[in-house]
């Protein structure tokens, strides 16, 4: 299987610099906080603006409660506004833990020796992706380790195939992908799979950390080669990309303060910021020993924070709060901006079939402890308790309204006009498809609730029509 030269590796975009200032930010963050200026800037996310670097500064200082409880209030509106009480559901799918690097936070790292070591066939990988129709699942994120069996002709060959599955009406209709940094052409290659996100985590955007956590000699170790890929990705004609920190690694406002600097880097270059930004932290791993990793906890109440500044500062980028976290957290977390979630998701290579909906994980062959083991009914069921959407439309990226198009639609508001609707539809094929009883009941009265919010006009009469003729017919996947 082709490999990334190292030659390639020397091979940056365009806007190849390194913009993580690291003076600059602690100087920001050693400033204290000016009660007025913070006001302003929390204003100036009301008009959802987003913020500048210092302006994020300002308000990760922001420490009195007062300002605390401002900031979340404005989050829960802007989450309100921009995305309005949709969640955006997916699951994972690992296809392969070997991997040359070896970092120390992970359970799939090369000098574990407790890790079970895999890659699915491709009958065993259909599988696993028709045990995920079975349950109702339309979108999926793979992944991969660092190795050379999985370059981006692999990664190409796994999309066709997890697109090519189908089980009666249903298939996955959007497949995102987590693995390494790619060179320009490699990146051309996967987005021709018809691949949604390419999502690469710096892990921690502090250099003396990040060298710290990924020893010499592993092509993880270039700083620079991770910190461009979004770029590349992007010049290689990947509309959506996804940034993340591992939080624990660094201290948490200065992993912030960066991934605002790197959505506006993008912005500023490309015209086109990230399309989701994660922010997992450590959990435990087989083989791994947290104390030696976690130097810097993130408490529950500053993860809150975190997301809630995220929110501020990047108003129109979906935020992933992942099953890492416990459900009673997640749930809290939605409020504060959280767009999108994984639910019953198995992060063992193989696990959707050997494990199923098991309460306990195999950890031995998974990357890290999960947080939140419920099923996917049970989260839509929370869900929709909860007064949400759960929503699997994949419409914007089939339609192209994705990049800088997507930015067109969103920054006016106009994208909750199409969203909303696509969420219902896709809530009403879970419901007719998949749902128990209780979360079939749950369901029909948020559907109500929802129907009745829409003025009458065409639009409405349409939304009608396609859930009608999903309730009674065989059609699907019915979008705006």
């Amino acid at each position: 299987m082709p490999t990334l030269a190292l030659a390639d590796m020397n091979q940056l975009s365009e806007s190849g610099i390194d913009f993580v200032d690291e003076p600059y930010f602690e100087s920001l963050l050693k400033r204290k906080a000016d009660p007025g200026r913070i006001r302003e800037i929390i204003a100036k996310s009301k008009n959802k603006e987003a913020l500048e670097v210092e302006e994020t500064a300002a308000l990760l200082n922001a420490d009195e409660p007062e300002l605390i409880e401002q900031i979340f209030d404005t989050a829960r509106q802007l989450k309100k506004d921009v995305y309005g009480n949709r969640i955006v559901l997916f699951a994972p799918i690992y296809v392969g833990n070997y991997c040359i690097n070896d970092c120390k936070y992970c359970g799939f790292r090369r000098s574990n020796p407790d890790s079970v070591r895999r890659t699915l066939t491709a009958e065993e990988l259909r599988k696993q992706i028709e045990m995920l129709l079975k349950k109702g699942h339309k979108r999926t994120i793979a992944v991969f380790g660092e190795h050379r069996n999985y370059g981006p002709e692999y990664i190409a060959d796994c999309v066709n195939e997890i697109y090519s599955v189908q089980v009666g009406n249903n298939s996955i209709r959007r497949v995102n992908i987590n693995a390494a940094p790619l060179s320009h052409e490699g990146y051309r290659i996967v987005k021709a799979a018809g691949i949604g996100t390419y999502q690469v985590f710096q892990e921690t955007y502090h250099h003396t950390t990040y060298a710290k956590m990924h020893p010499k000699g592993t092509r993880k170790s270039n700083f620079m080669w991770r910190l461009d890929s979004p770029a590349r990705a992007i010049e290689s004609g990947c509309d959506d990309v996804g940034l993340g920190a591992l939080f624990g690694l660094a201290d948490w406002k200065f992993e912030v303060l960066s991934l605002v600097a790197h959505a506006t880097h993008l912005m500023e270059h490309y015209h086109v910021g990230p399309h989701t930004i994660s922010f997992p932290r450590i959990r435990p791993a087989i083989g791994v020993t947290i104390k030696e990793v976690m130097e810097h906890d993130v408490n529950d109440n500053d993860f809150l924070r975190l997301i809630a500044i995220l929110r501020l500062s990047v108003p129109y980028t979906g935020l992933i709060v992942t099953a890492r976290e416990p459900a009673a957290l997640r749930k809290t977390a939605l409020g504060f901006g959280v767009s999108q979630i994984d639910a019953g998701g198995r992060i063992e290579i193989g696990g959707y079939i050997e494990s199923g909906d098991a309460q306990a994980q195999a950890l031995e062959k998974a990357q890290f402890e999960l947080g939140d083991v419920r099923s996917l009914d049970e989260v839509i069921c929370q869900l929709l308790n909860d007064g949400y959407i759960p929503s699997f439309c994949t419409a914007c990226y089939r339609l192209g309204r994705t990049g800088e198009i997507f930015m067109e639609h969103a920054i006016p508001g106009f994208i909750q006009n199409m969203c909303t609707p696509n969420a219902l539809t896709t809530l009403q094929e879970y419901l007719t498809d998949f749902a128990s009883p209780e979360t079939k009941a749950a369901g029909e009265r948020i559907l109500k609730q929802e129907f009745d919010k829409i003025p009458d006009g065409k639009r409405k009469f349409d939304i009608l029509d396609r859930i009608e003729r999903i309730r009674n017919t065989d059609e699907r996947d019915l979008y705006f």
